[in-house]
Parts: structure tokens; sequence; C-alpha cells
């Protein structure tokens, strides 16, 4: 039980779309990733993905219509919705997902969530 800094856990890796544990909240990893680029459309089936942006801002698109997250603002993607964030520039995030999850939606493509 001692705080966590996000920027310091953020400091610690340069790469993109690669989400790191930083806590544990009850059955769900709290992580932090930066995005630039775009990620691949997928979607989760059994569970909401909950996105707060840090710093910068990204644009999440979804099958119908395309939002701006702000720093300071956070969107959630409902379960079985498709999905997509991109970032022009470098964005930092704050993630929360159950235990498991693939940040893919498939096991077989998903980034290993490394703990920091």
């Amino acid at each position: 039980m001692i705080p966590v800094n996000l920027a310091e856990k953020l400091a610690q890796f340069t790469t993109h779309w690669d989400p790191h544990v930083v806590a544990d909240y009850n059955d769900n990893d709290v992580m932090v990733v930066r995005f630039q680029g775009e990620f691949p459309y997928h979607l989760h089936d059994d569970t909401d993905d909950f996105f707060l942006v840090l710093d910068g801002e990204m644009m999440m698109d979804l099958e119908d219509a395309s939002h701006w997250v702000k720093a300071g603002e956070l969107f959630v993607v409902p379960k079985g919705v498709t999905h997509r964030p991109r970032a022009s520039a470098e964005c930092k995030v704050l993630l929360i997902e159950p235990k498991g999850v693939p940040n893919t939606g498939d096991p077989a493509t998903a980034a290993p969530k490394p703990r920091i």
C-alpha cells in the first residue's frame, strides 16, 4: 500500500501499444501505456474497455463514430463494440482491464503486460 507515481512508471519505458501493469484493483489490472499511431480495430466480447488520457490526446474510432479524448478525459467502450484507439502524437493513457483480458481481444495477438 504505497502511492504509485504514474509519470515515474511511464518514464520506465518508451515503447508504444505496450501496456505495463502498475497496480491491482479487485480482479483488474491498472496499466499505463503510450499510444502513437493506430491500434488495430478489435473488440472485447465480455468486458468494457476503460481509457483515461493522462497526457496528450487520442481519437477513439468506433463502428459508427469517432471521438477525441483529451488529457483529463476518460472514455469507456462497452463490451462487444468494435473500436480502435489512435494518436497522431504520443499520448499517455491509464487503462483498467480485468486480469487476463488480451489488449487486442485475441490472446494470439495480444501484447504481454509486464509489471513495473
